[in-house]
């Protein structure tokens, strides 16, 4: 039998949304970040000196060749294995000409400490131009106070 007041009631639709899960997705992610980032930023200590130079532009999302000279005179470079391992200059060499052949149009960076001697400097830039890097940027840091 057919009661008319059993009919069957209609569900409202939910409006609302749950933001719990969200919010843990987030936490997770915020942790994974947090983990990665100091990863990101690794490198040769060195004591950059200070200058007031407009930033390089990126060309084409290109990540710089970054190599690295420190105060003793050892070549780093942020490409391969042991970025912390310092090479020699036939490595070096080797090494910046791969890549040149393979992007010429990757920008070469120098991150030299302001206490090398002017001499390992000027291998370094002899290195690089056999290497067949077409510029060279020098990495400086932003002075502490305005100079006027």
């Amino acid at each position: 039998m057919y009661h008319p007041s059993k009919r069957r009631q209609r569900r409202k639709p939910m409006s609302e949304i749950n933001v719990v899960p969200y919010i843990d997705v987030m936490l997770v992610l915020l942790v994974i970040f947090m983990v990665t980032a100091p990863l990101l930023t690794q490198g040769i200590k060195v004591d950059l000196p200070q200058a007031n130079a407009k930033p390089i532009l990126p060309t084409e999302d290109l990540e710089p060749l970054v190599v690295s000279v420190d105060i003793d005179g050892n070549f780093y470079i942020n490409f391969g294995d042991n970025k912390d391992q310092p090479v020699d200059p036939d490595t070096l060499l080797a090494r910046v000409a791969g890549l040149i052949r393979v992007n010429p149009k990757v920008p070469v960076v120098v991150k030299g400490d302001k206490n090398v001697p002017y001499g390992s400097m000027v291998d370094l830039m002899v290195l690089l131009q056999k290497a067949g890097a077409p510029s060279v940027g020098l990495m400086t840091d932003a002075p502490d106070e305005p100079q006027g």
